[in-house]
């Protein structure tokens, strides 16, 4: 959900890519529903076995977030997060 102040405003994005990279790293994208806002996070493999799980939804301050200019990626955000809107609840480790 939305928080309408118009300081700390957050936007609930969903999980919409992973990929476990070289050096022992991995990159978790989450996007908002229409896909046109995406946060990018990387995770040391050491964090996700001993720290806090990758969910399927997390509020992200509004001010992270990044647009997404290429037409196919906003897409392909929107379609993945629908998809992991429809499978899993927020909260729900994945």
């Amino acid at each position: 959900m939305n928080d309408s102040s118009s300081s700390g405003s957050t936007e609930q994005c969903w999980l919409v890519e992973r990929e476990f990279g070289d050096r022992n790293v991995v990159t978790i994208v989450y996007a908002t529903a229409d896909g046109s806002r995406y946060l990018h996070r990387e995770r040391s493999t050491a964090s996700l076995r001993n720290g806090s799980p990758v969910t399927a939804a997390v509020e992200v301050p509004e001010d992270d977030l990044e647009a997404v200019r290429d037409e196919d990626r906003r897409e392909r955000y929107a379609t993945e997060a629908n998809r992991t809107e429809t499978q899993f609840d927020p909260d729900d480790p994945i």
